[in-house]
């Protein structure tokens, strides 16, 4: 594999900044957000020792569904470029059912 920023780390990084942009306006920690849906391209390998910087800007919401346009830039070129789409979860209700599932129950 060559050794450049690999995909999966920068839909992480991309992911986190949605997360930080959107904490400041819920009821944090007991309101929280999940990711459900992401659709980026990658359309340039940035090596390492650059500095990727994410844009994010929150295009709508629609009840509990936040959508977000992403971009990443390496300083030399656009990375990646696309939509992110989050929902707004009450933590507790979430760990509860996710607990449920664990534990066997639906």
């Amino acid at each position: 594999m060559p050794k450049v920023f690999a995909t999966g780390f920068l839909v992480g990084l991309l992911e986190w900044a949605c997360v930080k942009a959107i904490r400041p306006h819920l009821d944090w920690p007991l309101e929280q957000t999940v990711g459900t849906h992401i659709d980026v391209s990658h359309s340039a390998a940035t090596p390492p020792g650059m500095t990727v910087t994410c844009n994010v800007e929150l295009l709508a919401v629609e009840g509990k569904r936040l959508v977000f346009a992403v971009r990443a830039h390496d300083g030399v070129d656009l990375i990646s470029e696309g939509q992110h789409e989050r929902y707004v979860i009450t933590k507790e209700r979430f760990d509860a059912r996710v607990a449920m599932k664990k534990a066997g129950g639906e």
